[in-house]
């Protein structure tokens, strides 16, 4: 009886600390959200006094400004197109690659696999001077792929060691059956290990638009028309030589996370899905 009460006592304080811990980071990450948004409907006056705190006088036009300009539209788009280019060459390179580490024996593999896993060591900052090089050399500069191709390279490491140990983990005996009815590496690729792998490519795929979508440094590096412009950099246009909007930042940056959430909370089952059987097991 004793036991049971203790162990009753025990689960019930695991439990409000699971509960403490959870409101604890939810409200990390939720008041620098809520704050954004909500400065987003101040002006430049009750912004400065009262940062936190509700509106005094509800300012619907900054938002309503933003999204009927063309500029936020135009800029949505350029963001769209190029995680979208970003997101399809990521996965479509790193799936391929990381089966080939999988299931295809030969000499060097060891070599190569840390050689792309090298690449999550260095930011995409420290490599900006001879990228713009390479970029400039090739004829990108100023073009979407000038931004993409950098985005891609940078994130095949992570990639491929998801989708490699994601594919390590599917039961052999698919391979063996598959090899039995005459199927090659690549029948079993595009037919067997792909559509099995819908939870990793969900998670792979909001991992490399996120990273495209927010990125900053590499389109303020190759783009120079304000008409290929993503989002992060139109942040700039409310800078003035004597002053920020900094309510119209604001407003334009939660119109702009938006989407991203969106999606994050569509495909929030395959993420987890894809992380804990393509990261964890080894």
């Amino acid at each position: 009886m004793t036991d049971v009460v203790s162990s009753d006592r025990l689960n019930a304080g695991t439990k409000a600390y699971l509960y403490t811990s959870l409101v604890i980071i939810s409200a990390i990450v939720l008041i620098p959200l809520v704050t954004t948004a909500l400065g987003g409907f101040k002006d430049l006056g009750d912004l400065r006094t009262n940062p936190f705190g509700l509106p005094v006088e509800w300012q619907v036009r900054n938002y309503t400004d933003i999204l009927f300009g063309d500029r936020y539209w135009r800029q949505m788009a350029n963001s769209l197109l190029i995680a979208a280019l970003t997101v399809f060459l990521t996965v479509s390179v790193s799936a391929m690659a990381a089966f080939t580490f999988a299931h295809v024996r030969f000499f060097g593999a060891d070599f190569l696999l840390n050689y792309f896993l090298i690449g999550l060591m260095f930011p995409a900052a420290t490599a900006i001077l001879p990228l713009f090089i390479r970029i400039r050399d090739l004829g990108l500069l100023n073009t979407y792929w000038g931004v993409v191709l950098p985005q891609v390279a940078f994130g095949l490491g992570m990639s491929i060691l998801l989708f490699r140990n994601y594919f390590r983990n599917l039961p052999e005996e698919l391979f063996q059956a598959a090899v039995v009815d005459g199927c090659g590496y690549m029948r079993f690729f595009w037919h067997i290990c792909l559509p099995l792998s819908r939870p990793i490519i969900a998670t792979v795929s909001i991992i490399s638009f996120v990273g495209s979508w927010n990125s900053y440094i590499l389109p303020l590096i190759m783009l120079n028309s304000e008409k290929m412009y993503p989002w992060p950099l139109g942040i700039m246009v409310y800078r003035g030589e004597f002053g920020t909007a900094w309510q119209l930042v604001l407003a334009f940056i939660t119109l702009t996370i938006m989407p991203t959430v969106i999606v994050f909370f569509l495909a929030q089952k395959h993420i987890i899905a894809g992380l804990t059987a393509g990261a964890v097991k080894s």
